[in-house]
C-alpha cells in the first residue's frame, strides 16, 4: 500500500458501500446504517464520520459513505502529540508525520455540521487513551451543532474491564432507542 494512512479509511468506506449495496437483500434500511469503534477503532469510526465526502475507494454508483450515526467507546480521536495514543499515531501516520497529516487525521479538527449524531463513552481513569480525546471531540461536535451525547465513567480504565458490561452496554441501547435508531421509520400515510 502506497499510503498506509488511508488504508483503514478505505476499508471502512468499502464496508459502508457494501452494506448499503446489499441493504435490500438483507432487509435493512440503507438510511439507518451506523458505525461503532473501540479505542483505535474509535479513531477509524470518527475518521469515517468526518471524512465521508471524499471517496477513497471506487464508488461508481455514488453510494453515500457517511454513517448515519456513530458510537465511540474510549476512542483515540486526535493525532496531536499532547493527547494521542503514541502507538496508534505511529501505526497510522509513521514516526515523523507532517503537521498537515496530523491535522487531517485529528478528527476533532475535521468536524462539520454534516458529521453524524454521536454517542461517546469513556472512563476518566483511562491511562492508555487520554479522556481528553473524547472531550475535544464532544466539544467540536457541540460547537458544530451535531447531536452528541457523552457518558464519562469515573472508573473503568481502558477496555471498561472494571465495570459490568451491562453498565456501559445499557447506555448504548438506551441512546439507540431514545434516538430512534432501533425502530423502523414510520411511513407517511398512503406510502407504499
Amino acid at each position: 500500500m502506497v499510503d498506509k494512512s488511508i488504508g483503514p479509511l478505505q476499508d471502512a468506506q468499502q464496508a459502508m458501500r457494501f452494506v448499503r449495496q446489499r441493504a435490500g437483500e438483507w432487509n435493512l434500511d440503507p438510511a439507518r446504517v451506523g458505525v461503532i469503534g473501540f479505542s483505535a477503532g474509535g479513531h477509524l469510526a470518527s475518521t469515517l464520520a468526518t471524512q465521508f465526502d471524499k471517496a477513497q475507494v471506487p464508488n461508481p454508483d455514488g453510494i453515500d459513505l457517511r454513517p448515519d450515526f456513530v458510537i465511540l467507546i474510549y476512542p483515540v480521536i486526535s493525532m496531536e502529540r499532547d493527547i494521542t495514543h503514541a502507538g496508534s499515531r505511529e501505526g497510522l501516520l509513521g514516526s515523523a508525520p507532517s503537521d498537515e497529516l496530523v491535522r487531517k487525521f485529528s478528527s476533532e479538527l475535521q468536524v462539520t455540521e454534516g458529521t453524524p449524531p454521536t454517542l461517546i463513552l469513556h472512563a476518566t481513569d483511562d491511562q492508555l487513551v487520554d479522556v481528553r480525546n473524547s472531550l475535544r471531540y464532544y466539544d467540536a461536535l457541540r460547537h458544530a451543532g451535531v447531536p452528541v451525547e457523552m457518558r464519562l465513567f469515573e472508573k473503568g480504565q481502558h477496555g471498561f474491564f472494571l465495570m459490568p458490561r451491562t453498565r456501559w452496554q445499557s447506555t448504548i441501547i438506551e441512546w439507540l432507542t431514545y434516538s430512534g435508531w432501533l425502530h423502523p421509520r414510520a411511513q407517511a400515510p398512503g406510502a407504499n
